[in-house]
């Protein structure tokens, strides 16, 4: 899935030029709030809140910033009262579309969601309807640039983790999601540094997509990523990297 992993490479950048608006502040402090409310505030005991906490120290945010968070969340400081609403749906295409939110208002939440889906040839699904086809994974970034491929997958086995592959500058290890931090640990061991890591919904099976349908498909995953509310948004396309490039480049010079 060459083109879809291309896609995450484009988001993981992105990210990066988000954070100095702070909207990628705003998403990690949900996480960790709502992960320490349904797991508690111990890391060592709560995987989602360890993750949450490696993801906002890889982002740069004050410590004050994560304790406080997570204190939220356990009820020692108050706050807003965040819940986890998944919506699923369909995109241009007939592609599928897992799409995870943290909100404190579930009635605002659907009426953008399916706003940017019908504005950008989407629509909403029934429970069920696409969550079937995709699987959770533990997906690991490391820089390729600074470590050798073969000493790398060589650490990478030994740590656990089921695969690697190069993949525009990054090799992206895919995990079990129950070995997920363990491997993350390993790596560490053997002296590499992790550029980035998640818990990611994977698609079992795909659907290709070209012209016009390729278009309105990145455009609706940008503006479903912008709300607020929205935390990660998963599909199941396929786009040929030539075809992502001359969309991503008319829309640059549009």
């Amino acid at each position: 899935m060459a083109g879809h992993s291309k896609w995450a490479q484009i988001k993981r950048k992105k990210a990066v030029e988000d954070q100095k608006r702070g909207k990628v502040f705003s998403k990690l402090i949900r996480e960790l709030t709502v992960s320490a409310r349904e797991g508690g505030g111990d890391r060592e005991g709560n995987p989602r809140l360890r993750a949450a906490i490696e993801a906002a120290r890889a982002a740069n945010m004050p410590k004050d910033n994560i304790e406080k968070a997570i204190l939220r969340g356990t009820g020692e400081l108050p706050g807003a009262s965040y819940q986890q609403v998944n919506y699923e749906g369909y995109g241009p295409g007939g592609v599928a579309l897992f799409i995870e939110t943290l909100t404190d208002n579930a009635n605002r939440t659907v009426a953008e969601v399916r706003h940017v889906l019908e504005k950008y040839g989407g629509r909403l699904g029934a429970g069920g309807s696409v969550a079937w086809n995709f699987e959770r994974r533990g997906k690991i970034y490391i820089d390729a640039s600074r470590y050798d491929e073969e000493m790398a997958l060589e650490a990478v086995l030994e740590a656990g983790a089921d695969d690697m592959v190069r993949e525009d500058g990054s090799y992206t290890v895919t995990s079990e999601p129950a070995r997920f931090h363990a491997v993350q640990d390993a790596l560490r061991r053997h002296g590499i540094e992790i550029e980035g890591a998640e818990l990611a919904l994977v698609p079992r099976s795909s659907v290709a997509l070209e012209g016009r349908d390729a278009e309105r498909l990145l455009k609706l995953l940008e503006m479903l990523e912008e709300l607020d509310d929205v935390q990660h948004v998963y599909s199941n396309f396929e786009i040929d990297e030539t075809v992502m490039a001359e969309v991503l480049s008319g829309r640059a010079s549009g």
